[in-house]
């Protein structure tokens, strides 16, 4: 898949508020800062598209970003970081919940997973609960360029020992575009689109 256009659509904050299913949608989720905004500019060649900060939990809503007029790809807030307060958590919670349990859009879940922690229990937790929904998913190792060769492979076995159920295994660098390609490639799969 070539991604020719990618724009910023509309967030939401409320299920209530989530727009009509008239696309297919291409979902990343992933803990906070595991670089889900960094891996949207990355994927869509388009700078500040997400908004990416170094502060843990700043995707607060569900934002939707319309890929060549006929794809939805949905940034999910991450999950699993501790500072936030607990009824805020909990918001964000119910929000994830509904999305992923009444969505009939979603042709695909991104998992992402920092390949530098490749066995934090809110990642397996996430992934029992796609599996429990039936969701279709595959996962990218973000941060790539931060391991050695030998951090890369040991990672990647963790990932593979608990995660037979995703259809693939990427592992991604957005600093250096590695594994782009291939996750693009991937998509058409899934959406029916070239």
């Amino acid at each position: 898949m070539k991604i020719n256009s990618a724009v910023f659509y509309k967030s939401i904050a409320d299920p209530s508020g989530l727009p009509e299913e008239t696309f297919p949608e291409i979902v990343f989720v992933g803990r906070s800062n595991v670089g889900k905004s960094s891996l949207l500019n990355s994927l869509t060649g388009v700078k500040g598209l997400a908004k990416t900060s170094s502060t843990p939990g700043k995707t607060r809503l569900i934002n939707f970003f319309t890929i060549n007029d006929r794809i939805h790809f949905v940034d999910l807030p991450g999950y699993g970081y501790a500072a936030v307060g607990h009824e805020e958590k909990a918001h964000w919670g119910k929000l994830l919940s509904a999305y992923i349990e009444r969505r009939r859009s979603v042709a695909l879940v991104l998992l992402l997973i920092d390949a530098r922690h490749p066995s934090m229990p809110s990642d397996r937790e996430m992934m029992a609960f796609l599996d429990y929904h039936q969701r279709t998913y595959g996962i990218i190792m973000t941060k790539d360029d931060k391991l050695s060769q030998k951090e890369r492979h040991l990672a990647r076995r963790a990932v593979e020992s608990f995660s037979a159920k995703a259809e693939f295994i990427v592992n991604y660098s957005s600093f250096s575009g590695k594994g782009k390609n291939e996750l693009l490639s991937r998509f058409e799969h899934y959406i029916g689109i070239k």
